[in-house]
């Protein structure tokens, strides 16, 4: 199901799963997406850093809202690989932001990384996904 930028943005604004953990809706263009994610104590691991499965929801969701912003229609993860380059402390803003790096008839591949409001990078991820034609 084909749907437009508009509705998109409402999707992905009240997404359950990313309003949950916190994930803000910063930006939704046609193939420019940042979301937003401030730190709190829920977010940390046993050694008070963010636990890993919030940067990897952070990138998959914003390569997701990404490619979907491109392609108007539902995909999936297929793959995603992903590289920590250093903790996030609790209460800092993490920023993910995504680009297509190839599109093909029915697969999609992005990059995601994830920064603080100064461009330090906290990791990347690669994911490719699976256009969804017939829902």
């Amino acid at each position: 199901m084909v749907v437009d930028s508009n509705e998109l943005r409402k999707i992905y604004e009240n997404s359950p799963f990313n309003n949950l953990l916190g994930i803000k809706l910063a930006e939704f263009e046609e193939g420019k997406v940042v979301y937003s994610l401030e730190t709190r104590p829920s977010h940390l691991n046993v050694n008070q850093a963010i636990h890993g499965g919030v940067y990897f929801t952070l990138l998959d969701s914003v390569m997701g809202a990404t490619i979907r912003s491109v392609v108007k229609l539902p995909i999936v993860t297929i793959n995603t690989s992903i590289n920590y380059f250093a903790p996030v402390a609790n209460g800092e803003t993490m920023l993910a932001k995504a680009k297509i790096i190839q599109e093909g008839g029915s697969i999609v591949t992005a990059e995601g990384t994830i920064e603080d409001e100064n461009g330090h990078v906290f990791a990347k991820a690669t994911g490719t996904f699976k256009k969804i034609r017939n829902i």
